[in-house]
């Protein structure tokens, strides 16, 4: 399932995200940043099912273990303390964050660009 995730990946585009970010609240600087910023995600699952999603950048680097379909506590890169739960749906990742009364959603999709 998740394995075909599984990997190093190169972010190609990001719909809205500045809209995403404005929404969050986060601030004008940052958001520059942030939308110039292309981060590398690399995702890995251990023997127990345990995925690990890393997204590494020159600007930050964070990191979030979890298992599919389980509830997890996350701080995100804007320090949100957030109850998430990342399902599969239709070959997508999909990262349910609630906090505060508030909810978003992140779909990942993944292409391979180069074939061996």
């Amino acid at each position: 399932m998740v394995e075909q995730f599984v990997g190093t990946w190169k972010m190609v585009s990001s719909d809205n995200f500045d809209e995403y970010m404005k929404a969050l609240g986060v601030g004008f600087a940052t958001r520059q940043v942030g939308n110039r910023t292309k981060p590398s995600l690399i995702v890995s699952i251990d023997d127990q099912g345990l995925v690990s999603m890393k997204s590494q950048s020159t600007f930050k680097t964070t990191e979030i273990k979890f298992k599919l379909n389980e509830q997890f506590e996350e701080t995100t890169a804007d320090d949100r303390k957030t109850s998430t739960v990342v399902s599969l749906d239709n070959g997508k990742l999909v990262q349910k964050q609630k906090w505060d009364g508030k909810e978003t959603t992140i779909e990942r999709e993944m292409w391979a660009t180069d074939w061996v």
